[in-house]
């Protein structure tokens, strides 16, 4: 008697800290699941850095159609020998010393200093400036649309995964279920073998069930490890044992109830696409302009100082090596003009860049039709699906309880000695079977209608009924 009251102490112990356990652990709902993910997944990320990059781009192109304005200051020390004779200060690697042409060379040295201020713009080049704009800011839009589309797709994946992790934890269930009538068929079967009701060999096909039975669950366990690990991933968390929602699996979604028509057109998808073909068309505008030449505007302002007096050229010894005496400004000159240049032979260069590009948008149309034509297929398919998966909805419940009633009948005959072992294993692989089946098809009518919003584009089709 002592004994069985510490087991029962005991038992409602670890019953009270199981259920302590289960309350601190939080069930995750669905749209927790798609929030994290949006949040952490890694291409999400990216595509959002490319977004700002494409911004920071196109706030450039803006600012690249201001002037120019260049300051300039030098301050030398050195000689200014003058030679007769050409020459080209070929990548900057000659110096511009100015001064007298002298029958022999001297080392006479002085401080002097260049101070300018240098302005130019192209006004006008046939809307060069204008089309830049627009084609940066066509890629904001193609990358605004792919991070959409991202955040899309990462969504009904994520969902998707969920839904298989809830259907692999309802067959561990039902496997597990499977494992317990196993094993109360075969204390059943061991009793009446000792009591020689009926041979040992029922016993050994009973133990051979119950290893079958831990088999299949192991496995059932397995492939729902693989699918937590699977969503932990998508939702860029570690991987855990997820408690997910299981309230609304048993019903029917109410989209499911309406009339719904879905339509491929605006699919987060083909929008990406078509800002695809519209940043190459307008890529295509910018090589255009390329064609024609470009007006200008420019002035500049330049101060220069010397340490040589103007009287150099005939007395070399007019000159003051002091650093301020060389340095500070004396004389100034400004400049200011309107130019154009036009490389003429760009045309036959631009020619074929533009057609080039043209076939690069032309592939790219291709690339958005056979899209559409999947997501047509997609759409066409997601109605079958959800045909096929509320007719087995409404047919799954009929199947489990012929099969539970027909488990109920067999191991009451087996009891009672009116047939053997093999008719309740088989019974046994019916209610299993009838049971994962219930479970499967309860799942794919909400898998059914995550396909018809992924075909077409609209997510909130699905996450509303949660």
């Amino acid at each position: 008697m002592q004994t069985k009251r510490i087991s029962v102490i005991l038992f409602l112990l670890l019953w009270h800290g199981s259920m302590e356990v289960l309350h601190a652990q939080q069930v995750l709902t669905l749209k927790e699941a798609v929030q994290t993910a949006l949040a952490n997944y890694g291409s999400i990320k990216a595509k959002a850095n490319y977004l700002n990059a494409s911004k920071s781009t196109a706030t450039q192109a803006k600012r690249d159609y201001l002037p120019n304005l260049n300051l300039s200051a030098q301050q030398d020390y050195g000689t200014i020998n003058g030679q007769f004779g050409p020459s080209y200060g070929l990548n900057g690697l000659a110096v511009s010393s100015s001064g007298p042409t002298l029958p022999s060379q001297n080392w006479n040295a002085a401080f002097g200093g260049l101070y300018l201020a240098n302005i130019n713009w192209d006004f006008f080049a046939f809307g060069r400036a204008k089309e830049k704009i627009k084609t940066a800011q066509a890629a904001v839009a193609r990358d605004q649309a792919d991070w959409e589309q991202e955040q899309f797709q990462q969504s009904v994946r994520v969902a998707g995964a969920y839904l298989n992790l809830l259907a692999a934890q309802r067959l561990t269930r039902s496997w597990q279920n499977n494992l317990e009538r196993a094993d109360t068929l075969r204390s059943v079967v061991v009793t009446r073998v000792k009591n020689g009701l009926i041979p040992g060999v029922d016993s050994t096909l009973a133990n051979a069930e119950v290893s079958n039975a831990k088999i299949a669950l192991t496995r059932a366990i397995d492939v729902e490890q693989t699918q937590a690990n699977q969503l932990a991933v998508l939702m860029g968390v570690p991987a855990t044992e997820f408690i997910l929602d299981t309230v609304f699996i048993n019903r029917i979604p109410a989209a499911l109830t309406d009339s719904v028509n879905g339509a491929v057109q605006g699919h987060p998808l083909l929008k990406y696409y078509e800002n695809r073909i519209k940043v190459s068309d307008e890529q295509t505008r910018y090589i255009h302009t390329l064609n024609f030449p470009a007006f200008s505007v420019f002035g500049v302002m330049q101060t220069r100082g010397s340490g040589f007096d103007a009287s150099y050229v005939t007395d070399q010894t007019a000159y003051n090596k002091g650093y301020w005496d060389g340095v500070k400004p004396n004389r100034s000159n400004y400049l200011l003009g309107v130019g154009i240049t036009w490389n003429i032979t760009s045309p036959l260069r631009v020619k074929h860049q533009a057609a080039s590009q043209k076939f690069i948008s032309k592939g790219l149309q291709d690339e958005y039709e056979l899209v559409r034509q999947q997501l047509v297929a997609q759409l066409t398919l997601s109605d079958t699906r959800i045909k096929n998966a509320l007719t087995n909805y409404a047919e799954a419940p009929i199947q489990v309880n012929a099969a539970t009633e027909a488990y109920q009948q067999r191991t009451v005959l087996y009891r009672n000695g009116l047939n053997t072992i093999v008719d309740v294993t088989q019974v046994f692989y019916t209610l299993n079977r009838a049971e994962t089946d219930r479970d499967i098809a309860y799942t794919n009518v909400w898998q059914a209608l995550l396909l018809k919003a992924a075909a077409t584009g609209n997510f909130s089709l699905f996450i509303n009924e949660f």
